[in-house]
């Protein structure tokens, strides 16, 4: 969720800029006349180096350096009015506010430098997430999808959750949601392998358990070529839930590898679907990865499923407590994927105080009505 910032051109280009610019100018002239009808022993000149100051807050350089002008300008102006510009006391005044006005000027170029810096650094961000986290359709077979990332890091969009949906070679759609161990920038690669193998494996991969095989060995052969293992050199590891969801069948299956469960919302009930046959996280590579098994789940027609990573539950209120995911979302009425999202985004927030501090990840997922769906005899 990035956060578009307008620059300074364009707010002045507004009546709201260009009414800002008439305070300072007002500034110089009060200032101005007040000194000129004050007594001589009054000077109130130095006072004007608040005008490009003033400027410097919401204008850039170059504006503010031509109020710094108008401002030296007035002080001469005063200086010629009280004595002439050959007094010391005027000398010493007209220097200082230059001196002061130029350094008000550099440092609104340092900070309007600064930040087209961040800017380029959100732009970088955002093209990342579009080719790393690509942003799930909000419609794919007869599933609805919503999304929502917060990462920790102020200035990242991305961090060491993940997830991703593709369609497989048989009806049907796979899902990932996974976290690495570490979080922010230095996870990016971590995660950049995994979705990788999903988004080929999803294809070609008859299976569930051949899937998550895929996964293991993927991460195991190049975990060492993209993790931080100078800054971080403990063990590598992704905790992840993959789910195989068939267009025509209500019966879905989950093979959990160290991830938070799931919760299934049907008829307003909330379900923690725990897995029956946890596996390891993804990394664990001294273990077989033939070990996955499935576990299947019925996922029926407006039913809704929702995947979410550990910075959800392991958010903590000012007073210490953990956000209660699975009672907010039964407390909840919404009744699209879209509208959970928001439920829960907002209570979260409210819940924590202010932004979380570990990186989040939330996938709603709802099945719609489909023709040829049939129920199965569930084990």
């Amino acid at each position: 969720m990035g956060v578009r910032r307008a620059s300074v051109d364009r707010l002045l280009e507004q009546p709201s800029g260009r009414g800002l610019v008439a305070i300072p100018l007002a500034l110089i002239v009060v200032i101005t006349v007040v000194d000129i009808h004050s007594p001589a022993d009054v000077h109130l000149g130095p006072l004007l180096v608040i005008a490009p100051a003033l400027t410097a807050s919401f204008a850039g350089p170059w504006l503010t350096a031509a109020i710094g002008v108008l401002a030296v300008a007035a002080q001469v102006f005063i200086a010629l009015l009280h004595g002439g510009l050959a007094t010391t006391n005027h000398i010493s005044q007209i220097a200082a506010l230059t001196v002061l006005s130029a350094l008000v000027v550099f440092v609104c170029y340092v900070r309007e430098r600064r930040g087209r810096q961040l800017s380029r650094a959100r732009s970088v961000a955002e093209a990342a997430q579009r080719v790393l986290l690509r942003p799930p359709p909000h419609r794919i077979g007869p599933l609805r999808v919503s999304w929502l990332y917060l990462a920790a890091e102020d200035e990242t969009q991305i961090g060491g959750d993940l997830f991703a949906i593709a369609r497989a070679a048989h009806p049907g759609t796979r899902v990932i949601i996974g976290d690495v161990r570490g979080k922010g920038m230095a996870a990016i690669g971590e995660a950049s392998v995994v979705l990788g193998a999903f988004r080929e494996g999803a294809h070609r991969c008859a299976t569930l358990p051949e899937l998550a095989a895929v996964l293991e060995e993927s991460f195991c052969l190049n975990v060492e070529d993209v993790a931080d293992t100078r800054h971080d050199p403990g063990e590598h590891f992704i905790t992840a839930l993959v789910l195989d969801i068939p267009d025509h069948d209500s019966q879905a299956q989950m093979i959990n590898c160290g991830h938070c469960p799931p919760l299934l919302v049907h008829d307003h009930q909330v379900t923690v679907l725990h897995s029956r046959r946890p596996a390891p996280p993804l990394g664990m590579c001294a273990l077989p990865a033939s070990s996955h098994r499935a576990d299947p789940f019925p996922f029926e027609t407006g039913d809704i499923l929702l995947l979410y990573t550990d910075g959800v539950i392991e958010a903590r209120s000012p007073t210490g407590e953990f956000y209660p995911l699975a009672e907010r979302v039964a407390s909840f009425s919404a009744t699209s994927p879209d509208a959970l999202l928001r439920h829960i985004h907002d209570d979260l927030l409210a819940h924590v105080g202010e932004q979380p501090t570990d990186d989040t990840a939330l996938l709603v997922i709802e099945r719609t009505a489909s023709h040829h769906l049939h129920r199965p005899h569930l084990e």
